[in-house]
Formats: structure tokens, C-alpha cells, sequence
């Protein structure tokens, strides 16, 4: 019995070791070029899984046209190049599919548990900003930490001496949102933008940039600075999870909640819900004491904010779309997908260290059984079943008074479906922009993870086509807003809300038209 911790700690050490020599091995072969007849197979090897797996690959691109974008970027080329130079060439392709969801990840350097530990006790370069991009400009809005008294509002001219505008140009080709809407990508931009930058330049001490503000020009070397002790304690109490933080689904990293309620007036008859992101840890205990407390307090007026939202959780937007009517409902069509074994092409092992994939072996009849019996057939095409497209009976605590809406480019995915349902169904005002997600589905769900064979460039392609139970709009756009409205970065800066600041008018609005209708004289 005494001999099971010392065998315990050498599979630790065992594995640990194996661990620092399968990165060391990823970050050389990130480096090392790869032949050109090796990347077009590699070319060859995405598009013929694309075909087999994806469920909607020719919505907004004809297969004539993918295949010859495909057959021209094997012509280009013509010399070695790394994983991520061939990933700069491969992912304009894919994204030329127009599915937001569908993108290759790119390679990124991998860390040590000692590096990854190292960085976290220091502040990060250009993460202790925010950002806005309009057209090819890049603009700081947000400096919490005052870093050389750097104005919200200044405009990164260059980053190293390379202009900003080259950085964005080339990172547009990367990312789209559903369909022909162009919302969506200035707002995923603006968050995945130095994301890019790091990997293709890596994780630097310092970086040197020019900037912008009130037509003066100034240079600033930003430095990668350790951490106090009390950013340390800071860091250590953000972890802790209370009862609120698991409910309202805290983000340490943002120091911000996912989900938050308040009343918008005293006497509660505005009731505000903000949601950042449906990722379903206990939504359903949030839910459900939020719409009792709404209920309670006879709230006439309720508005939903999901702007920023790039989606998650189909169960989560079932259950809160329970809370927005009054009759039964489902939310979505039945869900396609290419064949009966997609489900199995989940890489169920994925990302498993060595315990984990002995207990996931003892597992796998059950999930092989559950897989195999998951998919039916109908009218000569395949469909995986879902809880979503089930009817679902309206919840005891529905909201029975008037309902808006806030949209953005930000929302996405399953953001997008609930809203397409919500205008459908005629429940509720929208106000914003058009969404970043389509109006009539996405391809997502679940995912199959494909490696490229010799760039190692991992692929996930989504298997599910998930639409919401709507009359399809087929204009390849994303769910258009009945009150259009726009924020400028200046109301960014300045907390300014002109979407919410309109539907707060229009609800006093109709509250003196209520406390004061119009008499006979006056009609």
C-alpha cells in the first residue's frame, strides 16, 4: 500500500517530462518549413474534410468558385514556408466560406508550466487596454491603468515601426461573420487583433509604439511590468467562487460578470438583463430567481441586453426564450448533419492527459451507444437530435409585458438565433445594429477536430446546421434591428448608451401616455 504514492510520483514526473518534451517538439516543428508539395496536400487534406463533414459548405459560396480559390492557393505555392506563414495563405481561403464559425486556430507558440507561471506574475503589454477599430484605424478607448497617462481616444499609429493599418488589412482576411453582413467583424476584430499580433510575432518584453491624439504624434515604449503584491492577492481572490459569482457566472480575467440584472427605475417597472455570453454554467438558478423577482415586482417593461454576445449555449437560450412567452414554442428546426457517423468524429479523446483518457477508455461504450443512437433520418437527409427542437412549454414565470432588445455586430451564433426567433415571433422590439450571427442559422454544435497533416495547423469544422423555427429571410444577413441605432466610439468613451438611452425614452414615453391619455379636445 505505501509503495502507491512513490509509484504516483514518478507517473507525475514521467508525464511532466513527456509534457515539456511534446511542447519543445511543437515549438521546433512551428519554426521548420514545410515543402510545397507537403502544404498542398495539406490544402488537399482540409478541403476533403470540409466536404465530408460540413453540413451547409456551399450556403454562401458556390462550389465552383471554393474550388477554384482552393486550386489558386495551391498554384501560389511555390517555396517552403513555416505553419504560420502557410496558415497567413490557407485561412483567407476558408474564410472566403463566410461561416463565422469556421477557421483554422492558429499555431501559436506553446509554454511551460514554468513560462506560463512566469507570465502570470507579470502585467501584459497591450492587454491592459481597450480597443475600437473603424475602417484600418485602431484606437485605445479604455486605460485602466493610466499606462504614460495614454488618453482614451489616441490612435495607434504603428506597433514596432509597421503601420497599424498593414496589421489590420492583413488580419481581416482571417475572420467573417455568417453570411454578407459586415457588423460583425470590427467588434471580433478588436479582440482577437492582438491575439494574431503575438503569434506571428511572439510574447515580447516591450514593443514600441506611435500614436495619435489631438493631432499630436508621440512614441511610447510599453514594457511587460511584474506584478505587486497586491495585484498577486488581487489575482488570488478573483478565483474564489461564492454563491453570486457561480450564479452571475463571474469572468476573473475581465473582473466582470457574464450575467447581471437590475431595476432600471424606483418603482422597478423596467426590469434590465445583460448577458455577455450564454455559457450555461447555473443560467437556469439565474433565470429563474431573476424572473421571479420580475414577476414580484410586476415589471412591465423588460430589456434584454445581449449586445457583445458572440453566443454559447443552445440550452441556455431555450430555457430563457421559456421566460419570454406564453404559448409552447421551439426554438429551432431539427438540426442537419452530413452522415449517421458524424457524431463519432468528435475527437471524444481530445486534449487528454493520460488518467484522463484511461477514465474516458472505460467510458467510451456509453458515449459510442449514445452517438450511435443520436441521428434519424428524414426525407432522404440526416439530423441529430436535440433538446432545443423539441416543443418546450412557456415557464410559470414568464414575462407577460413588453419586451426590447439590444443588438450589435458583437452578437453572434446563438445570439443571433434566439433574436431571429424573438422578431419571428413578433415578442419583441429590437434595437441596434444588425447582428454579427445570421438570420437564418449557423453551422456549429459540435466539433471535429482535424489536425493538417504536416503543418499540424488544427482545423475544427463545425457538424451541426442549427436554425432557428422561423420563415427563413434567404438574404444571407444577419437579424436586422426594428430601430436601428449605432455607437460612436466618442459615446464609448464618454458611457454614453444611446441604444439603451432610446428605449429608456420611448418607455416614459409610453408611461405619460398612460398616466395622461389624450382627451377628446385634444383628438
Amino acid at each position: 500500500m505505501k509503495s502507491y504514492p512513490i509509484i504516483l510520483i514518478v507517473l507525475i514526473i514521467f508525464f511532466g517530462l513527456s509534457s515539456c518534451i511534446s511542447i519543445k517538439k511543437y515549438n521546433e516543428q512551428r519554426t521548420t518549413c514545410i515543402s510545397p508539395d507537403q502544404m498542398k496536400e495539406d490544402v488537399d487534406f482540409s478541403y476533403s474534410k470540409l466536404k465530408e463533414m460540413h453540413p451547409q459548405l456551399y450556403w454562401y459560396i458556390s462550389k465552383e468558385e471554393l474550388d477554384f480559390k482552393f486550386d489558386s492557393l495551391k498554384r501560389t505555392i511555390k517555396e517552403p514556408l513555416t505553419p504560420i506563414q502557410f496558415y497567413f495563405k490557407l485561412q483567407p481561403v476558408i474564410t472566403s466560406i463566410r461561416e463565422g464559425h469556421l477557421a483554422l486556430r492558429i499555431p501559436r507558440k506553446k509554454f511551460t508550466k514554468k513560462e506560463i507561471k512566469a507570465l502570470e506574475h507579470k502585467k501584459g503589454i497591450f492587454s491592459r487596454f481597450e480597443y475600437y477599430i473603424k475602417d484600418d484605424h485602431l484606437y485605445i478607448i479604455k486605460n485602466n491603468d493610466s499606462i504614460e497617462n495614454i488618453k482614451p481616444g489616441t490612435e495607434i499609429l504603428s506597433i514596432n515601426d509597421i503601420p497599424v493599418s498593414e496589421y489590420i488589412k492583413k488580419y481581416k482576411k482571417l475572420i467573417n461573420s455568417d453570411g454578407l453582413n459586415t457588423t460583425f467583424q470590427p467588434y471580433f476584430l478588436k479582440d482577437v487583433f492582438f491575439n494574431f499580433y503575438t503569434a506571428e510575432y511572439g510574447v515580447n518584453e516591450k514593443a514600441t509604439i506611435k500614436t495619435l491624439y489631438d493631432h499630436e504624434k508621440k512614441i511610447y515604449t510599453l514594457k511587460r511590468e511584474a506584478k505587486s503584491e497586491e495585484d498577486l492577492k488581487k489575482d488570488k481572490a478573483q478565483e474564489k467562487r461564492t454563491a453570486e459569482r457561480k450564479i452571475n457566472d463571474y469572468v476573473p480575467l475581465s473582473d466582470s460578470y457574464n450575467r447581471s440584472f437590475k431595476f432600471l427605475d424606483s418603482d422597478k417597472t423596467i426590469a434590465y438583463i445583460k448577458v455577455k455570453s450564454f455559457s450555461q454554467d447555473y443560467s437556469s438558478t439565474f433565470y429563474k430567481e431573476t424572473f421571479s423577482k420580475i414577476k414580484t415586482a410586476n415589471s412591465s417593461y423588460l430589456i434584454i441586453d445581449i449586445r457583445n454576445n458572440y453566443g454559447g449555449s443552445l440550452y441556455e437560450i431555450n430555457n430563457l426564450y421559456s421566460y419570454l412567452t406564453s404559448e409552447p414554442f421551439s426554438l429551432i428546426k431539427p438540426s442537419q448533419v452530413t452522415s449517421i457517423s458524424t457524431p463519432l468524429k468528435t475527437n471524444y479523446f481530445r486534449k487528454s492527459n493520460p488518467f484522463q483518457y484511461i477514465f474516458k477508455s472505460l467510458l467510451y461504450p456509453t458515449y459510442f451507444f449514445a452517438q450511435s443512437f443520436s441521428t434519424y433520418k428524414k426525407d432522404g437527409s440526416v439530423y441529430y437530435k436535440m433538446r432545443a427542437d423539441k416543443p418546450t412549454k412557456p415557464n410559470k414565470d414568464a414575462f407577460q409585458g413588453k419586451i426590447f432588445v439590444l443588438i450589435n455586430g458583437g452578437s453572434f451564433s446563438a445570439s443571433s438565433i434566439i433574436t431571429a426567433k424573438l422578431k419571428h415571433d413578433k415578442r419583441v422590439v429590437l434595437i441596434g445594429e444588425e447582428t454579427g450571427g445570421a438570420n437564418d442559422g449557423t453551422v456549429a454544435g459540435f466539433y471535429s477536430y482535424q489536425k493538417l497533416p504536416h503543418s499540424k495547423i488544427n482545423l475544427p469544422i463545425g457538424l451541426l446546421l442549427v436554425k432557428p423555427n422561423i420563415q427563413f429571410s434567404n438574404t444571407k444577413r444577419g437579424v436586422i434591428p426594428d430601430i436601428a441605432i449605432t455607437e460612436s466610439m466618442q459615446d464609448i468613451i464618454e458611457n454614453k448608451d444611446p441604444q439603451l438611452d432610446w428605449v429608456i425614452n420611448e418607455i416614459e414615453g409610453e408611461k405619460k401616455a398612460k398616466q395622461f391619455p389624450p382627451t377628446s379636445k385634444d383628438l
